[in-house]
Formats: structure tokens, sequence, C-alpha cells
């Protein structure tokens, strides 16, 4: 199967739209997730898929640590700046949007329907990088709904 088609039918399913984040002592760094989820409850861990070109990867490995902010159906703006499609690039990213931290450090996107702050735990190598994290600290916007990536767009639930 060509990658093409692979993205086409990894499209297909709905998943929630999410800034992942950390913060080390040369700034700020996130990308778009859309591979973010749950590994387990009893410890709370968390894991998340990150291409190996990603340039946040190494922020994450220095601060050992990552946030995994679930945006808002208001935040489609800020799923494209993360996913690449603005022209902001690495620290340019944090100047939209109103950010504060929870307990680790790492950047948390006011309003996000949820966030995830972590510890990190391991990452492993697979082509794609699998970051493995130790929930620490979390909050959750009840009202808020989520933003869903479907087929390359975003889509308010």
């Amino acid at each position: 199967m060509d990658v093409r088609a692979f993205w086409q039918a990894i499209g297909c399913r709905a998943v929630g739209a999410a800034a992942v984040t950390a913060r080390d002592a040369s700034g700020p760094a996130g990308f778009l997730a859309l591979s973010a989820t749950h590994l387990s409850a009893d410890p709370p861990r968390l894991m998340v898929s990150i291409d190996a070109k990603t340039s946040a990867l190494s922020t994450i490995r220095v601060a050992r640590h990552f946030a995994i902010n679930y945006l808002s159906a208001d935040q489609a703006e800020m799923a494209n700046i993360f996913g690449g499609r603005t022209p902001f690039e690495g620290a340019d990213r944090f100047t939209k949007g109103t950010w504060t931290t929870l307990s680790t450090g790492a950047p948390v996107l006011v309003g996000a329907v949820g966030v995830l702050d972590c510890t990190l735990e391991e990452i492993i190598d697979r082509g794609t990088m699998i970051a493995l994290g130790r929930l620490v600290a979390n909050s959750v916007s009840p009202n808020a709904r989520p933003l869903v990536s479907f087929r390359g767009g975003f889509v308010p639930l």
C-alpha cells in the first residue's frame, strides 16, 4: 500500500484533534497529533505517535514531559497552526491562544476540552516515535465541545 492510500484510509476515522506541547530551556514546541490516547488507567499512562522528523521531538526528549491538549470546537485555528497549515513555526505557534501550565511546565491551552499533563517515561522507535507518558495532572472544560479530525479537515462535534 502506498503512503497516500494509507493516509486516505486512516483519515476515515474521526479522532480528537490534539496539540501536543512541551517546553525546554530553548522555549515551547508543539505539533498536531492525530494519535494521542490512553495506554493504561492504573497507573494512568498516555501514548503519542510522533513523526521522527518533528522538531518538537527533541524538546520532549530534553524536557522529559509533554501535554496533550484536546482542542475544542472553537480552536480550529490552533489545529491548523499546530498541523503546519499556516506560516507559524516553532515558538511562534504559541503567540496565538492563551497558554498556561499545570504541573510539568508543558504549555497548556486555555479552553481546550481536556488536557493531560505527562512526565515522559520512554520513547520507542518504530519508524514513527511513540512517546509514553505518565499522567501527573489534568484539566477538563466540561462545557466545551471537541474538535474532530476527519478526512483531512476539522469538524466540530
